[in-house]
C-alpha cells in the first residue's frame, strides 16, 4: 500500500533537535506529495484527536529552535484498552498510512507496544540526551546536553581556582551516565561519578587530595544525579531534572574530611533547553529524512538508528530492551585523568 499520510508525534521530555526532525519528515515527505499530519502533545493528542496540518510554511525558522513546536507528554496510549481503542479509530479518522514516533525509552517502549499488540505501522525515532537507547550509537539531544556541562564546567573551573574550592556539578543521569562522563571529559573535571561505576569516598577524597598536596588548590566534580556509593541503592528518581540531593550529600563529605569549601551547582532542566548544536541539527535531519523513507518502504516496527556514519533499521523490541550503559573501558579512559 503506498503511504500517503503521515502522522508524527514528539512524546517524553523535550531536547533540543526535535524541530529539526519535524521540518525534515515535513520536506521529505513533500518531495512524494505525502501529506503530514502533526500529532500535539505526544500519544495524547493521539488519543484526542488533536492534531494540525503541516506544511513547509509550518517549518519555516524552526530548525534552530529547542523543544517542540508539537508539545509534549508522558502519555502512554496503551495505559487502558480504551486510549489504545480511540488511538486506532483516530488513525483511521485522520487516513493516517503511518506514523512516526519520535521519542526516548519510554515513548519508544509504548511505541513498540502499540505496533506489537495493534499493528499500527510506525517508524521510531530516538531522541533523548541520556543517549541510552540500544542500537544506536548517538542520540540526537545528548550532545547538546554535553556541551551545556561543558560550558558550565568550563566557567566554574574558574571561580574553583580563584577561590581555592572543590566545585560539585550534578549533572542528569538516573541510570546512566553519558552526559556526566562526556560532559566531564570535555570540562577537564577532575573526577567523574556515574552510576555504572559506584563511588567510594575514601578513593574519592584520597584523589582529591592527591591533588592539594601537589599543589591543586582547586577541584571541579561531575557527578550523575543517580550515582551512588558502593553498597548502597541509588538514589531515588524524584523526576527528570529535579535533584536527587547526590551532589550536596557529596560535597558535605568532602568538606567534612579534607577541610575545604565546597560549592554544589545542579544544572537540572538547564541540559534540555536552548538551540541545538550542529551535530544534533544535522542528527536530527538526517533521521527524519530516513524516517519518511522508512515508512514508504513499510519497515514498520523499527527505529532509525545512528551505526558509525549509516543509518539503519534496528527492531523498536531491541532498542528499547533496557537502557544502554556507559561501557567502563571507555571510562576508564576519563579515569587516566582523575586527580
Amino acid at each position: 500500500m503506498a503511504v500517503k499520510n503521515i502522522g508524527i508525534l514528539t512524546g517524553g521530555g523535550d531536547c533540543p533537535g526535535l524541530n529539526a526532525v519535524i521540518r525534515a519528515v515535513v520536506r521529505r515527505a513533500e518531495r512524494d506529495d505525502i501529506e503530514v499530519l502533526g500529532i500535539r502533545n505526544g500519544f495524547l493528542g493521539l488519543i484526542e484527536g488533536d492534531v494540525e496540518p503541516l506544511t513547509t510554511f509550518s517549518v519555516i525558522g524552526i530548525l534552530p529552535k529547542g523543544g517542540t513546536i508539537l508539545g509534549t507528554s508522558r502519555v502512554n496510549p496503551v495505559r487502558s484498552s480504551q486510549d489504545k481503542d480511540r488511538v486506532l479509530s483516530n488513525m483511521h479518522r485522520f487516513g493516517l498510512d503511518a506514523l512516526i514516533v519520535v521519542g526516548g525509552d519510554g515513548t519508544l517502549k509504548a511505541a513498540y507496544d502499540l505496533h506489537a499488540s495493534a499493528g499500527v505501522p510506525l517508524i521510531g525515532v530516538p531522541k533523548t540526551i541520556d543517549n541510552d537507547l540500544r542500537g544506536t550509537d548517538y542520540t540526537f539531544g545528548f550532545d547538546t546536553a554535553v556541551n551545556v556541562v561543558r560550558d558550565a564546567v568550563d566557567r566554574l573551573h574558574s571561580t574553583a581556582e580563584s577561590h581555592h574550592r572543590v566545585m560539585v556539578v550534578e549533572v542528569m543521569g538516573n541510570t546512566v551516565g553519558w552526559i556526566a562522563m562526556a560532559g566531564g571529559i570535555a570540562g577537564g573535571a577532575d573526577l567523574i561519578l556515574i552510576p555504572e561505576k559506584p563511588y567510594r569516598l575514601e578513593e574519592m577524597c584520597a584523589v582529591l587530595d592527591s591533588r592539594r598536596r601537589r599543589g591543586r588548590t582547586f577541584s571541579v566534580v561531575v557527578v550523575a544525579e543517580g550515582a551512588a556509593p558502593a553498597g548502597e541503592p541509588p538514589p531515588a528518581d524524584v523526576g527528570r531534572g529535579t535533584s536527587t540531593g547526590v551532589g550536596y550529600r557529596i560535597a558535605a563529605e568532602i568538606g567534612r574530611r579534607l577541610g575545604v569549601e565546597t560549592r554544589v551547582t545542579v544544572l537540572g532542566h538547564i541540559q534540555r533547553g536552548g538551540s541545538p548544536t550542529a551535530f544534533d541539527r544535522i542528527l536530527a535531519t538526517r533521521l527524519g529524512v530516513r524516517a519518511v523513507e522508512f515508512c514508504m518502504r513499510g519497515m514498520f516496527g523499527q527505529m532509525v538508528a545512528l551505526q558509525g556514519t549509516k543509518l539503519v533499521p534496528v527492531p523498536l523490541e531491541l532498542a528499547t530492551a533496557g537502557p544502554k550503559s556507559v561501557d567502563l573501558e571507555q571510562f576508564a579512559e576519563a579515569e587516566v585523568f582523575f586527580g
